[in-house]
C-alpha cells in the first residue's frame, strides 16, 4: 500500500498582522508547534511570528515550493486577499488543525 504525503504551504503572521512569514512543509502540527514554542531559532522566534492564518494541502512537494515562491512575490495586499478570503477574522487555525 502507498502511503501518500501531505505538503503544507502556510502562512504565519505577528499578534496584530504587521508581518508575514510564508513556508513549506510536510508536517503543519509539528511545524506550527516549533514556532510557537520558539524551536526554530530565526526570523519567526525573534519576531514572534506564530499565528497560523492560512494553508494549503497538496500530495506533491513540488507544488508546494512552487505556491510558496509564487506567494512570496505577491504584493501584501494580494495576501491579504487570500488571507481574509478564508480566515477573514485572521484567526489562529493551530487548534483547528490539531487532531
Amino acid at each position: 500500500m502507498l502511503l501518500m504525503k501531505n505538503y503544507y504551504t502556510y502562512i504565519l503572521s505577528t499578534k496584530y498582522n504587521k508581518m508575514l512569514y510564508i513556508w513549506v512543509t510536510n508536517n503543519l502540527v509539528r511545524r506550527i508547534y516549533e514556532h510557537k514554542n520558539k524551536l526554530v531559532k530565526w526570523f519567526t522566534a525573534k519576531y514572534n511570528i506564530d499565528k497560523l492564518v492560512y494553508y494549503e494541502e497538496t500530495g506533491d512537494i513540488n507544488i508546494a515550493l512552487n505556491r510558496e515562491k509564487e506567494l512570496k512575490w505577491w504584493l501584501r495586499s494580494r495576501k491579504d486577499d487570500l488571507i481574509n478570503k478564508i480566515n477573514p477574522n485572521w484567526d489562529d487555525l493551530y487548534e483547528n488543525i490539531l487532531w
